[in-house]
């Protein structure tokens, strides 16, 4: 299944899979919307992002873990 910037619980999961040992609460938005653009899974326009969809994906991931 193919995420857009608005799927964000989905891409919080596979960014936990992805980055095991990564703690989301110090990642930089600048890593973070690199390391989606990466995911295998990930096919929207890199442009779309902004920081309300970075900080509610950086959220995601953090509950995720928890």
């Amino acid at each position: 299944m193919a995420y857009k910037w608005t799927d964000v619980y989905m891409i919080a999961e596979d960014l936990a899979d992805a980055f095991p040992d990564q703690d989301p609460q110090y990642v930089r938005f600048t890593d973070l919307h690199r390391w989606v653009c990466e995911l295998p899974n990930f096919e929207d326009d890199p442009k779309r992002s902004n920081e309300k969809i970075l900080e509610a994906i950086q959220m995601a991931w953090i509950k995720e873990l928890e």
